[in-house]
């Protein structure tokens, strides 16, 4: 097991920012770590990373209780905070020289491992620029590096494509998908699409505590949204008349008019978690005399899951 986080609570004063949480996080396993902002994600990855210590609760990495050993743990860890931790007046060679040092890389695998990093995360055309004067995305990247030089068994990665351009964020996808395959990696994003693209088991948490714990397909079986269709017809009819034959569906639950596109209706037509809609407005359409011009059925994304967890 390499992360266990066992009734974790963490104070601030009188503030409770961690409320008495409890989970694990295996190897080969990328876990989405999410929440709104001030949901308590920061608080646990910092405890984590030994950063923190918590109010109440332990946590072990491989083994190892991260405030007993946590010199132990922090060999086992690798850690982009959602701030880097950069020296912006050094550039990223001598910078990732100074972290593996630090890191206690052999000093004859030093140079090894600070070029494997520059080339993985494309780093090449700016090794010699000081890092203050890089782009966002670029000191994203120098931080991502010094992450993994010390090629660590746990990878805690907040907001690790922040500021980057949609090439990057598909290089870095990729590479955190490569590494989650033999690695621990807790990913904490705002961006959700990159959770469903990357992450094989998320964790939801608002107000503390933890409001949702599986895959993104066991989190969409179990969420409560609607399905929804979007049907658009010729404007050959009466859309008041349409509207209220279609709210007499068995299993529809609202039907909402979108907008007049001069030669067509759009609605909106919610129904029950799972119910397939679409033959049966097909049939209440043609009984109102009117043309099907195009029908768009979805269900909940994690985007929807997240909102109705966290609103």
């Amino acid at each position: 097991m390499s992360i266990k986080v066992n009734n974790l609570t963490k104070y601030y004063g009188d503030y409770l920012a961690v409320d008495n949480i409890s989970f694990e996080a295996k190897k080969g396993e990328i876990l989405g770590f999410l929440g709104p902002n001030g949901a308590g994600k920061s608080t646990t990855m910092k405890i984590i990373t030994t950063y923190l210590p918590p109010t109440t609760g332990t946590i072990e990495v491989d083994g190892f209780d991260v405030e007993e050993k946590s010199l132990e743990v922090r060999k086992k860890l690798g850690y982009l905070p959602e701030l880097n931790p950069l020296y912006y007046d050094m550039n990223p060679v001598d910078y990732l020289d100074f972290v593996a040092k630090l890191d206690g890389i052999p000093a004859a695998d030093i140079k090894k491992r600070r070029e494997e990093m520059i080339r993985v995360c494309g780093l090449d055309s700016v090794r010699h620029k000081d890092i203050g004067t890089l782009s966002k995305g670029y000191k994203q990247r120098v931080g991502l590096a010094q992450a993994m030089i010390n090629n660590p068994d746990v990878l805690i990665l907040d907001e690790p494509t922040s500021g980057l351009d949609p090439n990057q964020i598909i290089e870095i996808r990729n590479l955190i998908k490569k590494l989650g395959k033999e690695k621990t990696v807790v990913l904490s994003t705002h961006i959700l699409s990159e959770v469903t693209a990357t992450c094989n088991r998320v964790i939801i948490i608002n107000k503390g505590k933890i409001v949702a714990d599986g895959t993104p397909e066991e989190l969409q079986a179990k969420s409560k949204g609607q399905s929804v269709v979007t049907l658009e017809v010729k404007n050959n009819c009466d859309k008041n008349e349409l509207s209220g034959a279609l709210k007499d569906i068995r299993s529809v639950n609202k039907v909402e008019f979108v907008k007049d596109t001069g030669d067509s209706f759009v609605f909106n037509i919610y129904g029950e978690k799972g119910a397939d809609l679409r033959e049966v407005i097909s049939n209440k359409v043609t009984q109102q005399k009117a043309t099907v011009l195009s029908m768009q059925t979805k269900q909940s994304s994690l985007e929807d899951i997240f909102r109705e967890l966290t609103k």
